[in-house]
């Protein structure tokens, strides 16, 4: 009875204002976070009343009516798993084989080595950035090279802190100029030739984000080269998979000349852009190994990180790929869709640099159509941008990165003029 006497004077005496001042609180030094810049740009254009306003800073696909495309083949196979009336149990730990398996398929080829040895140990993701934090924890716990991840300058911003949250260091090498609007190859291979040896290095494999600027062919193999002659342990990111040119074999040629010459490599896939499942987290993970018992060892290590972050990935959009990998009919009308996508794309980038020259700007437009995916650099200046926003209601990013998708034949001469106004 004393001791609870005791407890409720305490309680009391620390309900005092007195008392209460004397104290901070738990989380009083935490500082509030900068807003993310890709939202805060969807926020600014939501409040904008101008009815010309155009969003060219989301990176998602848009139809010319400016609306979310759902995809015809992910609507049949939607509406397949739907009948199946099939129950909502949780996944294996490292999701469902017939999803992952035929993801990393795609991306390495049916003819693969890998795949017929065994040697990948590939598990489905929260999409793709999952597939990149999943990849990045397991090198945190086991790379014994120098744990450094290789970024290209620019990148995706979210690459810098998936990495570092994962006890990596970061840091850059040369990839895009923008004086050319196009790949610095000098500087590309000069530094990867500087990099330590048994160094992560980051690829886009296609669709650079943010630029759109991609290495051709012969470029590629001497990427790969170089990288095979330094030690150098290549991390590729796969997000535009049959979206940048509605080809899914050209898509994939980067990580096939790696494969094809003997990389041991990481891969992250995603189906928010070549399947629209944006909301659905629909990824997977590989890392290419040296035999099947190495690939078996890293699967279960795979499995200890997933538990524990998200302890297995949904169900739902798994079950609507499976349904269009298994497909014959379906996966074509997905073929279909892909490149419906890419051509609208490819489309807009012509409409936009055609209607630029034809209002008689002086400056060069062909990077637009030079570049390719979702995103173009389009070379605008932050003070540019400021104006593009302010005046006429078009809203991207400061660095004057556009989400090409956002473009439409209703509002391409519209863009285009307002370009050609703040550049002129």
């Amino acid at each position: 009875m004393f001791q609870l006497t005791k407890r409720v004077a305490a309680i009391k005496a620390a309900s005092n204002p007195l008392y209460s001042r004397r104290y901070k609180s738990w989380f009083a030094d935490v500082k509030l976070a900068p807003p993310d810049p890709i939202l805060g740009i969807t926020e600014a254009f939501l409040k904008d009343k101008n009815p010309k306003k155009t969003n060219l800073g989301v990176g998602a696909y848009r139809d010319d009516d400016s609306k979310p495309w759902v995809l015809p083949s992910v609507k049949e196979a939607q509406n397949r798993v739907i009948a199946k009336n099939m129950n909502k149990e949780y996944a294996p730990i490292h999701g469902l084989a017939d999803f992952y398996n035929k993801s990393v398929e795609l991306a390495l080829g049916k003819d693969s080595e890998i795949l017929k040895n065994k040697c990948n140990a590939t598990v489905q993701s929260l999409s793709g950035t999952g597939a990149l934090r999943v990849g990045a924890a397991f090198l945190g716990l086991f790379w014994k090279g120098e744990r450094v991840v290789y970024l290209p300058t620019p990148t995706w911003p979210n690459h810098k802190p998936i990495f570092m949250h994962s006890g990596l260091k970061v840091a850059n090498y040369g990839y895009y100029d923008p004086n050319t609007r196009a790949l610095n190859e000098q500087a590309l291979f000069e530094s990867l030739c500087k990099i330590p040896e048994r160094s992560i290095v980051l690829l886009h494999a296609c669709a650079h984000n943010p630029t759109g600027v991609d290495p051709n062919s012969e470029q590629w193999c001497e990427i790969s080269h170089i990288m095979k002659s330094r030690h150098l342990y290549p991390f590729f990111d796969l997000a535009y998979l049959g979206f940048a040119s509605g080809d899914i074999d050209r898509d994939a040629e980067a990580v096939r000349i790696f494969s094809a010459e003997g990389h041991q490599f990481a891969l992250a896939q995603s189906y928010a852009k070549n399947m629209g499942l944006y909301g659905e987290r629909v990824g997977s993970f590989t890392f290419v190994c040296s035999s099947k018992d190495e690939a078996e060892r890293v699967t279960s290590n795979l499995k200890t990180i997933i538990r524990p972050m998200y302890s297995n990935p949904p169900v739902h959009g798994a079950r609507i790929a499976i349904e269009i990998f298994k497909d014959e009919k379906l996966f074509c009308m997905w073929l279909d869709d892909l490149k419906t996508m890419a051509t609208r794309t490819i489309t807009m980038r012509k409409q936009l640099k055609e209607t630029l020259v034809a209002l008689g700007s002086k400056q060069s437009w062909d990077h637009i159509t030079n570049q390719i995916g979702m995103f173009c650099y389009t070379g605008l200046k932050p003070e540019q941008v400021a104006r593009l926003i302010k005046d006429y209601s078009i809203y991207m990013t400061k660095d004057g990165r556009i989400a090409v998708v956002g473009l439409t034949t209703k509002n391409v001469a519209y863009v285009a003029a307002s370009i050609y106004a703040v550049t002129k």
